[in-house]
């Protein structure tokens, strides 16, 4: 199905779709979100609610041209280690392949990340059999910077499960920080040449304020929760994510892909809906943002559409701030 793309418009309204991970293949924009699926589940602090089971790409010619649905490129049923709940994806290209990663609970209720692979950026993916050995949580992201590494990002707490491996193992009984403890950062890792496997263990990495000390959890409008995004522009690395509970996406610079990073400011004000995932992408010479919100369902959670709009950089490469109603 098409529809005419505008800015701070929904892409598409004949399904609902969430988390956009944008990038631009083949001098197209490729747009790989999560598919959200009307039901009547319990909503609660875990995303019982997001019981997403396959994904669609997305396409784009250009930036104001027709969004192409390619249909359904990878359904749980195809993935035999996944019990439910295959959240927000991402993918990357490299020597002719592409990379499509997934989180998704495994037979055990834990949160491990996918890999698929295609020729083509619009899939259809076939799956690993199994998880990327050493990966929990959600929401990977993969940047592949300049001299060819790549590398994952992946994190979210409460329902991402992230306090559950504060000791390096997974801790069922583990519980939500208390607001003076330094707060969970993202977790890097870098990946192999295959670009299925991790190179090294996945590490958390703080997030810093302006006098270089480490984020506090009670922190809500700054700390890290989920959805984390890196994008490279003059030289310096972005490190944007979802504060969750305050609803804002932020962002913190480094020199280095795997930081330190310094909170840097807010990227868009809160939407309708409680969850905030996003995505930025260089396209012919500007740069935007594809985020979501809950319009078409008149706010309800578990039911969002994608949207898109341009972010301006300031002089100082601070990235100026969104309001998405106005």
């Amino acid at each position: 199905m098409n529809k005419r793309a505008q800015q701070n418009k929904p892409l598409v309204s004949h399904i609902f779709t969430a988390d956009p991970s944008a990038h631009v293949f083949e001098d197209k924009l490729y747009i790989y979100p999560s598919h959200d699926l009307d039901h009547n589940a319990v909503i609660d602090d875990d995303g019982t609610q997001y019981a997403m089971q396959d994904y669609h790409v997305l396409s784009m010619d250009d930036i104001d041209a027709p969004v192409i649905d390619h249909g359904q490129v990878l359904h749980m049923n195809d993935v035999p280690w996944v019990s439910e709940q295959m959240w927000a994806p991402d993918c990357a290209y490299k020597d002719g392949t592409y990379y499509f990663y997934f989180p998704a609970k495994d037979k055990d209720g834990i949160f491990r990340i996918g890999v698929a692979t295609s020729d083509k950026p619009y899939g259809p993916f076939k799956p690993e059999p199994d998880y990327i050995p050493g990966t929990f949580s959600i929401d990977p992201a993969v940047f592949v910077d300049d001299d060819g590494k790549a590398y994952m990002y992946i994190g979210g707490i409460w329902g991402g499960q992230l306090e559950k491996w504060q000791t390096g193992k997974f801790d069922p009984d583990a519980g939500q920080q208390n607001p003076d403890e330094v707060a969970l950062g993202v977790y890097i890792a870098e990946l192999n040449d295959d670009m299925k496997t991790l190179k090294e263990d996945l590490k958390e990495y703080k997030i810093l304020d302006e006098n270089g000390e480490p984020l506090l959890a009670g922190d809500e409008d700054r700390r890290f929760f989920e959805a984390p995004w890196v994008h490279k522009y003059n030289g310096k690395y972005y490190l944007s994510y979802s504060t969750g509970s305050s609803h804002y996406i932020v962002y913190a610079t480094s020199d280095s892909p795997k930081g330190p990073f310094t909170y840097g400011g807010r990227i868009l004000e809160p939407v309708i809906g409680w969850t905030s995932h996003h995505s930025i992408v260089e396209f012919k010479g500007k740069w935007y943002l594809f985020y979501h919100d809950c319009e078409i369902s008149g706010g309800k959670n578990h039911l969002r559409n994608v949207k898109f709009t341009e972010i301006t950089y300031n002089e100082d490469g601070s990235i100026q701030t969104i309001e998405p109603y106005k």
